[in-house]
């Protein structure tokens, strides 16, 4: 066959919507999975731990200069409230250099990087990008194509504004049914993480569907994209729609195409699981890895120490409400530290103003900065030598939070609040109102 007939049959395939992003980045027609291509990109985001401090020495070696400030976003997040002369120097490295470099899109203090990003506006349908950080991919939940990269490869990015990337395969997760009350998307990761382990998604995209998930709110489906990681996917993807737009143009964003990102009917994909929803069990992951998930029941009784709601999988706006209606009229029992760390300043706000963070505080909780924190093993709450705790967050790997003898569990904010107020792990749905 010859060879523009060859490229002709190629770009008629039916696509992905992985594909579809991908190839319009690289300026295609279509793509093929395993194909190399280079992608130009439309934004890159860093913090302050993988950022500044770590590209802008290299920058200055090379004597080169971004190619394009404004599509440069910059959080602070993980070094905040910075306790010592290293995490005030690192701050300071990072504020130096967005005023140097040109970059507006500047958020101090706001709030963690994946969750302030979709705030302000940075995101939509289509858009390919990258982040200095693992849980980059929360950006698929709004049609992005978005993983995390080293500061090496953030460096290319900066100079060139462009990246190479070998074109992934899809893998579906589809789910069915509907959620019982008292169930969250962070149960239906850890069932995933629980079936799929570590390396399911073979560093390739995955993509979540299904009427349970099209049932989900955006801070939700973010929930699900930002652990597709956990997963060991290089991206999670969910395709837009009504949901998308309403919560896009809540955040002053124009102009959203929803129908042009969608995958074509019979698009190839590497491998379909499938999912009851109906028959989900609230989950929780052992220590010391999200993989060790497993129906509560398997660890009721547990004691723990310390029982924390934050981080960005674990204290958006909607996982503070779920844990206020536990806690609502309710106190964390007396060997129990409830913690609660926000994940925007926007988020604490909202809550604030309608109850939710006083039901929480009122409850026994301290209230920490809106910062990655103890989730990311920052700042002076890191566990301690044999403590037990239960938290919101995306992962439980030996050491992360604090000492390495520390043990932590994985639940989502309704086990954690729940497990609190008893003492020890527990089925949220025995306290629901």
């Amino acid at each position: 066959m010859p060879m523009n007939e060859a490229g002709s049959k190629a770009y008629a395939t039916a696509q992905t919507l992985a594909q579809k992003i991908v190839a319009r980045a690289a300026g295609k027609p279509a793509v093929t999975p395993g194909e190399i291509v280079i992608c130009k990109l439309d934004l890159a985001l860093m913090h302050d731990s993988g950022g500044p401090r770590r590209v802008k020495p290299l920058l200055e070696h090379l004597g080169a200069r971004v190619w394009n400030p404004d599509r440069v976003v910059v959080v602070t997040d993980h070094y905040l409230p910075a306790h010592d002369d290293e995490s005030r120097r690192i701050i300071e490295i990072a504020r130096d250099w967005v005023r140097d470099a040109g970059v507006r899109n500047f958020y101090d203090g706001m709030g963690i990087c994946h969750v302030v990003l979709p705030e302000k506006g940075h995101l939509r349908p289509g858009m390919f990008a990258v982040g200095g950080d693992s849980h980059s991919p929360t950006g698929g939940a709004f049609g992005a194509y978005m993983f995390g990269i080293g500061a090496t490869e953030m460096l290319g990015v900066l100079v060139t504004g462009e990246i190479w990337l070998r074109v992934p395969q899809t893998i579906l997760l589809e789910w069915t049914g509907r959620l019982a009350d008292g169930i969250a998307a962070k149960d239906m990761m850890l069932a995933m993480c629980g079936k799929l382990g570590l390396d399911g998604g073979q560093y390739q995209a995955v993509q979540y569907s299904g009427e349970t998930i099209t049932a989900l709110s955006m801070q939700e489906r973010m929930t699900l994209c930002n652990m597709a990681p956990e997963v060991g996917a290089q991206t999670g993807l969910i395709a837009p729609d009504e949901v998308t737009r309403a919560w896009l143009e809540e955040a002053g964003v124009t102009k959203i195409d929803t129908s042009r990102w969608q995958g074509d009917p019979g698009a190839a994909v590497a491998a379909h699981h499938c999912f009851d929803a109906a028959a989900l069990a609230p989950q929780v992951a052992a220590p010391h890895s999200p993989a060790n998930a497993a129906p509560v029941a398997e660890h009721a009784g547990t004691r723990i120490d310390i029982a924390y709601i934050g981080a960005c999988t674990g204290a958006k706006l909607e996982d503070m409400r779920m844990a206020a209606r536990v806690l609502k009229g309710r106190r964390a029992a007396s060997q129990v530290r409830l913690i609660l760390a926000p994940a925007s300043r926007r988020d604490q706000e909202i809550a604030r103003a309608e109850g939710t963070l006083d039901a929480i505080i009122d409850a026994g909780a301290s209230l920490l900065p809106t910062a990655c924190g103890i989730c990311a093993g920052y700042g002076a709450n890191r566990l301690e030598e044999n403590e037990v705790a239960i938290t919101s967050t995306a992962r439980n790997f030996k050491g992360r939070m604090g000492a390495a003898s520390s043990r932590v569990y994985l639940g989502s904010a309704y086990t954690v609040a729940a497990s609190a107020v008893a003492g020890h792990i527990c089925d949220p749905r025995e306290m629901l109102p």
